[in-house]
């Protein structure tokens, strides 16, 4: 996923970022921390340089600690904390590796919990209306300006502390918005939800990439 590509961690200083954003950001994480289970459903939009648009991609994730399973049109993923599965839709087949520490900052949601903690800069909250929520808006730069990523953009909902919205720009044009329509942080998922069950998908080839 181009999007969860952006989801990097840096080494990081507070100095020079705004102490009222972290402040924000802190006390909506801190509930997604307690939480036994979550659920993020999202629209994923991508407009490239050019102003092309592609295809809006719904996405749902389900996170439990550091397991997670992401729902995709064209793929599921499972990981259980160690092993993760990718079944492919239409190659029929799923494919079975131990992802490294850098690989799973790349696919899992929770580095969009928890990106924010290391390795960006942190602007100065403003208000703003999304979709008719009262939201504040975060903007956040990377540290390491090597990097692909220009800027992220989280808003979340006043009253609810709930993240409504987040935007990334890359350096290349590249533009992609998560429009997110379900946040609950009151599920309570089965260990299994997060492992591929091949009695499930008995046509499925298997390939063991570990």
């Amino acid at each position: 996923m181009v999007v969860i590509a952006a989801l990097l961690f840096f080494s990081f200083s507070n100095a020079q970022s705004s102490e009222k954003s972290k402040s924000i950001l802190d006390q909506a994480n801190q509930e997604y921390e307690k939480s036994e289970g979550i659920k993020l459903v999202f629209t994923m939009n991508t407009i490239d340089a050019d102003g092309t648009k592609y295809e809006p991609q719904p996405i749902t994730a389900f996170v439990k600690g550091n397991k997670f399973k992401l729902n995709l049109p064209y793929a599921t993923t499972w990981f259980d904390g160690k092993t993760q599965w990718v079944l492919l839709n239409d190659a029929n087949e799923v494919n079975i590796s131990t992802p490294s520490t850098d690989e799973l900052s790349i696919i899992s949601p929770l580095a969009l919990l928890n990106m924010y903690k290391s390795g960006y800069l942190l602007i100065e909250p403003v208000n703003k209306t999304i979709n008719g929520q009262e939201v504040v808006e975060i903007e956040m730069t990377p540290t390491d300006k090597s990097q692909d990523l220009k800027t992220i953009s989280i808003a979340i909902n006043k009253k609810t502390n709930i993240v409504a919205e987040v935007k990334f720009t890359l350096k290349n044009g590249l533009r992609n918005k998560l429009t997110i329509s379900e946040f609950n942080i009151n599920e309570n998922y089965p260990n299994d939800l997060f492992t591929f069950n091949k009695i499930n998908h008995p046509k499925v080839e298997v390939i063991d990439l570990r």
